[in-house]
């Protein structure tokens, strides 16, 4: 599989685990709930789809490397006790609670959350004390005398022996216990992903045009050489932080992320390149509709890869736009959702209170939702957007002196149609850019095989795709339905030809 749909198949098999008769029992019994052995090259995501699962599902996340760990902290410490057998007094060796299984309990505590996923990465490279005890735990989901809390589900990460010396084989016994999803590294997907976090838009288009250094792992006279998702990812962050800081990323940064020297290199001087792309081509200009002549002349005339950066410019920008677009449409509903609680509770509490509960509210939600492992950077960056906004209504309401009822709700009301206004005026502004950018390009191409790879990138982007279907953008409609009706008359060929095919075929044999 992939990684989304392994992403996917672990959601699936949660919910079964997780569903219940109509006595309250679990469908599945405990002992045939199978922990998931989730076995593929590093840096792919199996870390992260994991706190996604945790966050779209609801329930808790605890997570562990566990080489981090020795044979006591996983299993506990020993101690003696005193027992009685037959009338016979005995010493009785017995072990304090694990700390991995204290740090589902601590979490339970702290949340409230009674279900949830136990992940153990690295399972398959721990040291030679703690082979047994993690055989154990995947068999019997004990550490010493202890077991499991009911309704958690194991998942463990390994990876092959091909990338890891040091990884241990399961035998058949432990292997029979298990659920075992494989999984390999899919640059597709990874690239739906990569558009939905954000990624520099350097990354996705050098990787678009050389999808065959998206995931390389080498052996070589200077040992182990790799470029990986994580790496990628990892790179793309530093690249837009130095951006804001005015710093350069050269080769040998890209180097540090990019273990592969061949890789390093032919990225760096894309790099290079990329923002060279953006000053010649005046993009700014593109999306505000100002460009010359002397653009599309250039730009039509330049190597296929130069076009295929050039508009991963115009989209990295146009996603960018996008995003903050998207990210004022989930401000505005989450404070109308709050503002009308506001309303609700007005005719008995002080408005200033009312504010004051509910940022503590949001502030309380947030922390378990980190507590538990569910907090990504969106939802985190939305919740504390959403706070700020409503402790500064609260602390308007007090400068200005406003207590009564329905001047609060006036006053309120009106600095969230303010938000409401930023939200039409992002979207009037990229709706612009959205325009400007199929008019520079149906100029420069026409109806070319560009404006194809155009529209299928717009569609495959995780902002561009929420935004043209929120807001709209009659080009984009127009060529989508121009290459949709491409596809049908291809496929509609292909069936005819087959069909013919096959005619022949039978009067041979005949």
């Amino acid at each position: 599989m992939n990684i989304k749909q392994a992403k996917q198949e672990i959601t699936n098999t949660l919910k079964a685990y997780l569903t219940k008769d109509e006595l309250g029992n679990y469908l599945i019994p405990t002992v045939r709930q199978r922990p998931i052995l989730l076995m593929g090259p590093p840096g792919i995501g199996k870390t992260q789809i994991m706190e996604q699962i945790a966050a779209e599902t609801g329930v808790g996340l605890v997570a562990y490397t566990i080489t981090h760990h020795t044979r006591q902290s996983a299993i506990g410490l020993p101690f003696i006790e005193k027992r009685t057998y037959g009338g016979q007094e005995f010493s009785v060796t017995e072990y304090t609670m694990s700390e991995i299984l204290a740090s589902v309990y601590q979490l339970m505590e702290k949340t409230g959350l009674k279900e949830g996923i136990l992940f153990l990465d690295e399972i398959n490279c721990v040291s030679e004390t703690l082979a047994p005890m993690m055989l154990q735990f995947l068999q019997c989901k004990t550490f010493g005398n202890q077991a499991l809390p009911e309704g958690w589900t194991i998942v463990a990460a390994g990876n092959p022996p091909e990338y890891n010396k040091s990884v241990r084989d399961f035998d058949v016994v432990t292997l029979d216990r298990v659920k075992r999803i494989d999984v390999e590294e899919d640059f597709a997907v990874w690239k739906e992903y990569a558009y939905r976090r954000g990624l520099h838009g350097a990354v996705i288009s050098y990787l678009d045009i050389k999808k065959d250094n998206f995931y390389r792992i080498e052996t070589t006279v200077d040992g182990l050489q790799f470029a990986t998702a994580r790496g990628w990812e990892d790179l793309s962050e530093l690249i837009l932080a130095y951006e804001k800081l005015g710093l350069r990323v050269d080769r040998n940064v890209v180097g540090q992320y990019i273990q592969l020297p061949r890789v390093a290199k032919d990225f760096a001087n894309y790099l290079e390149l990329y923002y060279k792309y953006q000053k010649t081509y005046h993009v700014d200009d593109i999306l505000k509709g100002a460009w010359q002549g002397i653009t599309v002349l250039e730009l039509r005339e330049a190597p296929f890869d130069e076009k295929l950066s050039v508009m991963g410019l115009i989209l990295s920008r146009l996603s960018e736009a996008a995003g903050q677009v998207c990210r004022q449409d989930a401000l505005t509903t989450a404070l109308h959702g709050a503002l009308t609680e506001f309303k609700g509770r007005l005719a008995a509490e002080a408005p200033q209170d009312i504010l004051t509960d509910l940022v503590r509210q949001r502030q309380e939600r947030m922390k378990r939702a980190k507590e538990a492992g569910q907090l990504d950077k969106a939802a985190r960056d939305l919740a504390q957007r959403e706070s700020n906004a409503l402790e500064d209504y609260r602390q308007r309401l007090a400068r200005e002196d406003i207590t009564a009822a329905d001047a609060a709700m006036d006053a309120v009301r009106d600095w969230f149609g303010g938000e409401v206004e930023r939200r039409k005026a992002l979207g009037t502004e990229t709706g612009a850019q959205f325009d400007n950018a199929f008019c520079f390009l149906e100029e420069t191409f026409g109806q070319g095989q560009e404006l194809v790879i155009f529209v299928t990138e717009i569609t495959a982007g995780y902002a561009t795709s929420w935004f043209v279907e929120t807001f709209g953008c009659d080009a984009y409609f127009r060529h989508n339905r121009e290459l949709l009706f491409d596809d049908t008359r291809h496929r509609i060929r292909e069936e005819i030809a087959a069909a013919k095919a096959a005619e022949r075929e039978e009067k041979d044999h005949e």
